[in-house]
């Protein structure tokens, strides 16, 4: 009862702009939080191939290295991830996407966005998200990265991953210029 009349009479103190803004952080701590989607999966040129069935673990650090060659990337906004979307064209993350706080990532490196995944995004209440540019969008592979990547009927070589054609091989090497 103490704490309750306290706080009442701090709140009657408040000017009306400082009262505007704890009533906003009231309702962030009270309000329900958006919906989680589901969270898509790996796209299919970072799934492991190399057993008898296809599994929906992904290859993270390729995924991660290929983004090294900025070549290999482009810029794409909410609704320019949308229009492809829409088209049927996969989108695939090459960074990770954390919104902050608190500080875990909704998309990985070689991860499929989606529609789902960017609108709970955007209705997070956080007031930045690493990985996410404003001015130009999410860092995504550009369509001939990811052909560039697909794997060919090539023998295994290491156990668990297939060979990947020379091309695709060049692409993954780091630009550092």
């Amino acid at each position: 009862m103490k704490i309750a009349g306290e706080l009442d009479e701090r709140i009657s103190e408040m000017g009306l702009g400082e009262r505007s803004r704890f009533e906003q952080r009231v309702r962030r701590l009270t309000a329900s939080s958006t919906s989680q989607p589901d969270f898509s999966g790996f796209h299919e040129v970072f799934r492991d191939h190399a057993g008898a069935e296809p599994t929906p673990e992904g290859d993270v650090r390729r995924a991660f290295y290929l983004s090294y060659n900025d070549a290999n990337c482009a810029y794409l906004t909410n609704d320019e991830i949308f229009g492809r979307l829409d088209a049927g064209i996969d989108v695939v993350s090459a960074t990770f996407v954390t919104p902050y706080p608190p500080g875990f990532p909704v998309l990985v490196p070689g991860q499929v966005s989606s529609r789902e995944i960017l609108t709970f995004i955007r209705d997070l209440d956080t007031p930045e998200i690493h990985g996410y540019q404003p001015d130009f969008g999410y860092r995504v592979y550009t369509e001939k990265a990811i052909e560039m990547c697909r794997p060919t009927d090539a023998q295994i070589t290491n156990g668990h991953r297939r060979v990947i054609s020379e091309s695709a091989e060049q692409m993954l090497e780091p630009n550092f210029e």
